[in-house]
């Protein structure tokens, strides 16, 4: 079985204002059911487990009657940090491959998500990158170097891993240079393979990013 850990228990300081970037509407909806829905519709087998703030616990369930939000999920309460999130919803996961996706990312492609569930069989520890396109530099107190982009990947989520191994890396106590799962697991000594992501699947973080979820929706929905 597979295991969708969608993280949402933060909340959101760089959109601004007073409700979490997840809860915001998009289409009609908060953003996170279109996440849910997104992967539930590429698997409705999957085990879908949400983490969310402490704080908004009673407003989600009141989303979910608001909207009749009907698809099941286990409700996971978020920790400090992203890796405190997922540790506390690890221990209601079951699936024998655990993905971790960003609730605020409701656009990844369902060929991305088959050929991740696919590799994952055989490399233990997968996830989505698309290159750089703008010119980066190297920025060491106030001198500046230009560096190559051909280097570097932007990563995205779903990140997807065996179980167990998952698990096992989330064993270790939290350090700063844990920035999402694959540097969990990394920091174990498991390799992590890549995958070519899809542009549209944004993490909406900013308003500008709500502005362009609406036309990537809108252009989805269009025939």
């Amino acid at each position: 079985m597979l295991t969708f850990i969608i993280t949402a228990g933060g909340i959101g300081k760089r959109m601004g204002g007073a409700t979490p970037k997840q809860f915001l509407l998009l289409g009609g909806k908060p953003i996170l059911m279109h996440t849910i829905e997104h992967i539930h519709h590429f698997d409705t087998l999957a085990e879908l487990i949400i983490t969310l703030p402490e704080d908004y616990l009673k407003d989600w369930e009141r989303m979910c009657g608001k909207y009749t939000f009907e698809i099941t999920h286990t409700v996971v309460i978020g920790g400090e940090e992203r890796f405190n999130s997922i540790k506390n919803a690890l221990k209601k996961a079951s699936g024998e491959w655990i993905a971790v996706h960003d609730g605020v990312r409701p656009f990844v492609s369902k060929e991305v998500l088959t050929k991740l569930v696919r590799e994952v069989k055989t490399q233990w520890a997968v996830i989505p990158v698309v290159p750089m396109k703008e010119s980066i530099r190297l920025v060491e107190g106030t001198h500046s170097t230009a560096v190559s982009r051909s280097q570097y990947q932007i990563v995205q989520t779903p990140q997807i891993f065996e179980g167990k191994l998952l698990k096992k890396a989330y064993e270790q106590k939290y350090t700063h240079s844990f920035t999402d799962d694959a540097s969990v697991v990394e920091s174990v000594g498991v390799s992590i393979h890549l995958i070519s992501g899809n542009d549209e699947n944004i993490k909406i973080t900013n308003p500008i990013d709500l502005k362009l979820a609406e036309i990537l929706l809108q252009s989805l929905m269009t025939p």
